[in-house]
């Protein structure tokens, strides 16, 4: 198990640094893919669909589509009316095609798009930022390193649970060396690619900030996942990544995180720290 999931973690890592690497067209599709088999594996795990497709996972499935679509055109200004209108459309199949659809399952269907597509798009608007082929590796810094070292701190000196009844192994001590752990390998990598950027001399302490906040959000991303998978009583979302699960599974605490990332960022350019 140890070998192959260290073999397909590989193999993953390998095809998300291309894919941010070349960004572009190329970082924009592979989103567009993850984004919905996320959402085919959240449908699945929530009840939205059974043994096949339908009406309702079908909308939203165009929803995230249309999202998208604005994404690559940079209209940010429809992003909010876009989102209504998929919103209006799910409702629309709800209504008309009623009783076949709960409200859970149309709740659920619309909390896919913004969830699971609309966040993981900020990946790619981040890396179209102005300096964002350096900026946008911070949501990996903080999603993976944080875990990573909240893991082995939790490991060393954990003794206070985090959330003792959904997650009785994380602890406070873990949690707060993640943090650290995050803004740490943020400075490390300012003093790496600072001299690199437009913005580099104040890099080597908006990047360890901006690092340091998105640990924090992203261990709550981690934390949600999971009470997801416990309410639903599934250990994990797919079998996709064989020894991680579905793409829910590994990229749980980038999800939330991306978000937060652009906007720091975009808040560090806007205001030329």
């Amino acid at each position: 198990m140890f070998v192959t999931r260290l073999i397909s973690g590989v193999i993953l890592l390998a095809i998300m640094i291309g894919a941010i690497c070349l960004g572009g067209p190329v970082l924009y599709g592979f989103l567009l893919v993850i984004s919905l088999i996320g959402m085919f594996e959240l449908f699945r795990a929530a009840g939205v669909r059974k043994d096949r497709e339908n009406l309702l996972t079908v909308v939203s499935y165009a929803g995230a589509i249309g999202f998208y679509v604005l994404v690559f055109l940079g209209r940010r200004e429809f992003y909010l009316p876009g989102l209504c209108v998929a919103m209006i459309l799910i409702l629309f199949v709800y209504v008309f095609t009623y009783p076949n659809y709960h409200a859970d399952q149309v709740m659920a269907a619309f909390f896919g798009i913004v969830y699971v597509a609309v966040s993981l798009s900020f990946i790619y608007q981040t890396r179209m930022l102005k300096d964002g082929e350096f900026s946008v590796w911070l949501i990996f810094i903080c999603s993976w390193g944080c875990d990573t070292l909240a893991y082995v701190s939790g490991r060393l000196f954990g003794k206070h649970k985090l959330a003792p009844v959904l997650s009785p192994k994380k602890t406070i001590e873990g949690a707060i060396g993640g943090v650290a752990g995050a803004a740490i390998i943020g400075l490390i990598y300012a003093l790496c690619v600072g001299r690199f950027m437009s913005t580099g001399k104040n890099a080597v302490w908006v990047f360890p900030l901006i690092s340091a906040v998105g640990a924090l959000v992203s261990m709550v991303g981690d934390l949600a996942a999971s009470a997801i998978k416990r309410n639903h009583n599934i250990k994990d979302y797919g079998k996709l990544i064989p020894g991680h699960g579905g793409i829910l599974d590994r990229y749980d605490s980038v999800i939330i995180t991306a978000p937060i990332i652009y906007l720091l960022a975009y808040i560090a350019l806007a205001v030329r720290f």
